[in-house]
C-alpha cells in the first residue's frame, strides 16, 4: 500500500514541517476533537504524495517521509481543485461511496483542507481519515481546519523569510570579506605605483632639466596628485559606507601652515588662478591636520574646478562665537536649488557644471570628515557666489587670536 521514499526526497519540507512545533499539537487536536484516528500533514505534488508529519492511533502504517501513490489520493483532487472534501460516511455519501480511495485505504470518514502558501502556491493537505464515520459536516470543524492550514502555512512562509534572512546575513559576511580585500587593494596595490610615479618624477626634477622637460614632469606631478586624491576618497568612502566610518585623531594644531600647504599643492593644476584667504585662528586648534588639510584641498580644489575662472576664490578661516568657521566660496553660474542637497553625497557631481573629471566623492568624504570631527558642511550658492562652509565647535582650545593676512596668487 505504502512505498518508501527515497534518501532526501522533500526531505526539507519534511525538516520544514517537523520545525514547526505547532504542527503536532494541531494533529493530536484534531484527532481528540473529531475522534478520527489518523491525522497528517502530507506534501502533494503533482507525481507525489508524502507524509511530512503524522498521528496514528489505528495503525494506519504511515510514517514521515512515507509515501502514497498520489492518483490513489483523494488530495490529489484537491491540489486540482483548491478546495476542501469532506466526508462524513463514504458509504452515505452520493458523491463518494463508489470512489476507489475509500475502499483502497478502508476509511468511512474523511477530511482534507488545502495548504496554500502566501504567494499561492499549493503545499499539501491537512487531512484526517478513520475507518467508522464521524461528524465532520459542520461549520466548527471546517472552520478548524481552515484555520489550522492557513496556520501551517504561514509558518512556512516565517521559515522561508528566516532561511532567506541567513543567506542574507551570509552574503553580508562574504561582502565584508570582499570589501576588506577591497580596502586592502586601494591601500597597498594602487598607492604603491603612485608613490613610485611621484617619487621619480622628484628625481628627475633634481637632475637639471630643460624647459620642456620640466613642464612635463609638472604635468606628471599634478596628474600623480589627482590620481592620489581618487585613490584617496574611494578608499574613505569604502571605510565610510562600508566600514566603520572614517576616523579621526584630534591634537591641537596650527593650522596656518596646512591651509598653505593645500594651496601650494593646488598651484601646480591651476595655475594663474587667484585665491584671497582671509585667516584669523587661535595659535592651536584642535583637529585631526590630515584630515582637516583632505577636507579643505576637497573644498578648494572642487571651487576651482567648478568655479569662474575669470574671477578670484576666497578662503576664510576664522573663529565665530565659539566656532571654527572655514568657508570656500567661488563665483560661478549659480547651483539649483533642486541639486544642493545632494552634492554633499557620494557620487554627486552637480548637473548644472559637469567637467567629466573625478568621482564625485570629494565633497561627500569632506562632510564624513566634518562630521567625525563633530562639525558641519554646508553649501549655498546664489547667482553671486557658491560658498562651503565646515564649522566646528571649538571646546575647551585657546581662542587667543594670530591673525594672518594674505593673498597669494595660484
Amino acid at each position: 500500500m505504502h512505498r518508501a521514499m527515497t534518501p532526501h526526497d522533500f526531505q526539507d519540507d519534511i525538516d520544514a514541517i517537523n520545525g514547526i512545533a505547532s504542527v503536532s499539537t494541531i494533529l493530536d487536536v484534531i484527532c481528540r476533537t473529531t475522534g478520527m484516528g489518523f491525522a497528517a500533514v502530507a506534501r502533494v505534488t503533482e507525481d507525489r504524495w508524502v507524509a511530512c508529519q503524522v498521528q496514528d492511533s489505528i495503525d494506519f502504517g504511515l510514517r514521515p517521509g512515507g509515501e502514497l501513490s498520489v492518483s490513489t489520493t483523494i488530495c490529489n483532487e484537491i491540489r486540482d481543485s483548491g478546495t476542501a472534501v469532506v466526508i462524513d460516511e463514504v458509504n452515505a455519501d452520493a458523491t463518494y461511496c463508489g470512489h476507489p480511495t475509500p475502499l483502497r485505504y478502508g476509511f468511512q470518514s474523511y477530511i482534507s483542507m488545502p495548504i496554500v502558501r502566501r504567494d499561492g502556491t499549493f503545499f499539501g493537505t491537512l487531512c484526517a481519515i478513520d475507518p467508522r464515520p464521524a461528524r465532520l459536516k459542520n461549520p466548527e470543524t471546517i472552520g478548524m481546519f481552515k484555520l489550522f492550514a492557513d496556520l501551517i502555512a504561514s509558518q512556512l512562509d516565517a521559515l522561508d523569510e528566516m532561511n532567506g534572512a541567513r543567506t542574507q546575513l551570509a552574503e553580508q559576511r562574504r561582502m565584508s570579506e570582499l570589501r576588506d580585500q577591497f580596502i586592502a587593494i586601494l591601500g597597498h596595490d594602487l598607492r604603491n605605483p603612485i608613490a613610485a610615479v611621484a617619487a621619480g618624477a622628484n628625481m628627475l626634477r633634481r637632475t637639471g632639466l630643460d624647459e620642456k622637460s620640466e613642464a612635463i614632469v609638472k604635468l606628471m606631478q599634478g596628474s600623480v596628485l589627482r590620481m592620489s586624491g581618487l585613490v584617496d576618497n574611494v578608499l574613505d568612502f569604502a571605510r565610510a559606507r562600508l566600514g566603520g566610518g572614517i576616523t579621526v585623531n584630534r591634537v591641537d594644531t596650527d593650522l596656518g601652515p596646512v591651509l598653505a600647504q593645500v594651496i601650494d599643492e593646488l598651484s601646480a593644476a591651476y595655475p594663474g588662478r587667484r585665491v584671497d584667504t582671509e585667516i584669523h585662528l587661535p595659535s592651536a586648534v584642535r583637529v585631526d591636520a590630515l584630515r582637516f588639510a583632505q577636507l579643505f584641498s576637497n573644498l578648494l580644489g572642487n571651487a576651482l574646478t567648478h568655479g569662474a575662472v575669470d574671477t578670484d576664490l576666497h578662503v576664510s578661516c576664522t573663529v565665530v562665537d565659539g566656532m571654527l568657521e572655514l568657508a570656500v566660496t567661488n563665483a560661478g553660474a549659480p547651483i539649483p536649488a533642486s541639486e544642493i542637497g545632494g552634492l554633499l553625497k557620494p557620487f554627486a557631481r552637480g548637473g548644472a557644471r559637469p567637467d567629466g573629471s573625478g568621482l564625485g566623492l570629494g565633497l561627500y568624504i569632506s562632510a564624513e570628515i566634518a562630521k567625525a570631527h563633530g562639525g558641519t558642511l554646508t553649501a549655498s550658492s546664489t547667482a553671486e557666489q557658491t560658498r562651503f562652509v565646515f564649522r566646528l565647535p571649538l571646546v575647551e582650545q585657546d581662542q587667543n587670536i594670530a591673525t594672518m593676512l594674505h593673498s597669494p596668487s595660484i
